[in-house]
């Protein structure tokens, strides 16, 4: 069955009152589910610290005072005074499968839990139904659904929510690491909070790993960390609580030391990189780019390579990397440093020729190059006002003597008559009118005169004093 046919399923409409549906059909579907409940005690591995520690209350969420301020959307949603569906955005870690299962808590609804990873539209289609029984039996077990990775369901799965979450069916709750404005089908977003999380700050970070250590929850004190391990774990956290608690467990695990200390050398043991956040088709891909290009225009060589290194060791594409220099090339450095277009198209060329990891060499070569040659602007300027005036109306005839008189019958109409040949000339400059009427002495090209616009300037002055007469 095609995803559009399955999805117009959605629109089952509820039972009468009176087939008031056995209990067992009310049981919450299960299949695609992300929960992570900790298994009882003697029964099967022990959970993750992370799950763990997951908090119980409002009291215990850190890093996102923004959202759950007194009278906050989150915070009145949490709390049950306001009920409507929310899409969470942010980083890993930040807290979204948590304040999902607060908002069921709070309202007193089953939590149903899907991710898009694993869940189609049979396991929504389950959730939507046994939630639409639920209200045909009057049970007051309203339906939370959390749907975890939203953005990878496809456009038609996104749409078959609509229903369900216009009549209110489901609570829908959805979390993605992208922006929803390109992840997400406008009909959803108008129909939902939009909510973004923040990266977890270095105080937030460090006051998840102290709780953990101390809470009869997580390590129940029978470690200690020191202030040195503590610091690099919250480095190595970049913002992401469940990270800094997964390496926390993993350093506890590997503490030999007889009094249960967590050292640097511990940490250092068994975590030795920082996540890099970035995807690659929202806003944190466009966040770097555009701060990339801006410390180039801004002559920061080192800030520039950090993002270049940045978006390299993220996977970003290569060539879309060599396509940005090129067109900064021209935009940003333009005639100041005529090579600048030069290094950037062999950059280019050479992201083509020999691919990563080599190519990374070539692009910071002339990222470098960009960074640090003098800046002119000179060159888009131009052309965007000649393109203004041609768009305004300011596109006269060509000028008689610069028709094309190759042809018989030109002359008879005036093609090409009076035109003089510059290269007769010495210096291969002759006074002659180029534009129509109505743009004689329209100043497109205005060097800068940094770098070698500024001979260009002085060159030009005299180029125009000859050619206008």
């Amino acid at each position: 069955m095609s995803e559009e046919a399955d999805g117009a399923l959605f629109d089952v409409a509820p039972p009468e009152p009176a087939q008031r549906p056995a209990e067992e059909d009310l049981r919450p579907v299960t299949r695609g589910v992300v929960e992570d409940r900790p298994a009882p005690t003697g029964e099967g591995p022990r959970p993750p610290l992370a799950v763990r520690m997951r908090p119980a209350s409002l009291d215990e969420v850190v890093g996102q005072d923004h959202l759950l301020a007194p009278g906050a959307p989150l915070r009145r949603l949490v709390e049950g005074a306001a009920p409507a569906s929310v899409l969470l955005h942010g980083p890993p870690g930040t807290g979204k499968t948590t304040l999902a299962r607060l908002i069921s808590q709070a309202t007193g609804r089953s939590f149903e839990a899907l991710s898009a990873l694993s869940a189609g539209v049979k396991e929504v289609r389950g959730v939507i139904e046994v939630a639409r029984r639920r209200l045909a039996a009057s049970d007051p077990r309203r339906t939370v659904l959390f749907i975890d990775e939203i953005h990878r369901f496809s456009r038609t799965q996104q749409d078959a929510l609509l229903g369900a979450v216009e009549d209110r069916v489901v609570l829908l709750v959805g979390a993605t690491t992208e922006n929803p404005s390109f992840s997400v089908v406008a009909p959803l977003l108008s129909r939902s909070l939009v909510l973004g999380l923040h990266a977890l700050d270095d105080e937030a970070v460090g006051l998840l790993l102290d709780r953990a250590v101390a809470d009869d929850r997580g390590l129940g004190g029978t470690v200690t960390l020191t202030d040195e391990a503590r610091a690099h774990l919250v480095r190595l956290a970049a913002g992401d609580g469940r990270r800094s608690l997964t390496a926390l467990e993993a350093a506890a695990d590997a503490v030999t030391d007889e009094h249960g200390e967590i050292t640097l050398a511990v940490v250092e043991q068994v975590v030795d990189e920082v996540a890099v956040r970035y995807d690659r088709a929202g806003d944190q891909h466009y966040d770097v780019i555009s701060a990339f290009i801006k410390s180039i225009r801004g002559s920061d060589p080192d800030a520039a390579l950090h993002y270049l290194a940045r978006m390299i060791v993220a996977g970003e594409d290569p060539r879309f990397i060599a396509r940005r220099l090129v067109v900064h090339a021209s935009e940003d450095v333009g005639l100041a440093d005529p090579t600048a277009l030069q290094a950037a198209t062999a950059a280019a060329q050479a992201v083509q020729l020999i691919g990563l990891p080599e190519c990374r060499i070539a692009l910071a070569q002339a990222t470098i190059h960009l960074a640090t040659a003098p800046k002119s602007n000179a060159v888009i300027t131009a052309i965007d006002a000649a393109m203004s005036d041609i768009r305004t109306g300011a596109a006269g005839p060509v000028p008689p003597h610069l028709r094309d008189g190759h042809y018989a019958g030109a002359q008879k109409l005036g093609n090409a008559v009076g035109y003089r040949y510059p290269h007769d000339e010495r210096a291969a400059v002759v006074a002659q009118q180029y534009p129509p009427d109505e743009l004689v002495g329209r100043d497109y090209y205005e060097p800068s005169g940094r770098g070698e616009e500024r001979a260009i300037a002085e060159r030009l002055a005299r180029l125009r004093d000859v050619v206008r007469g």
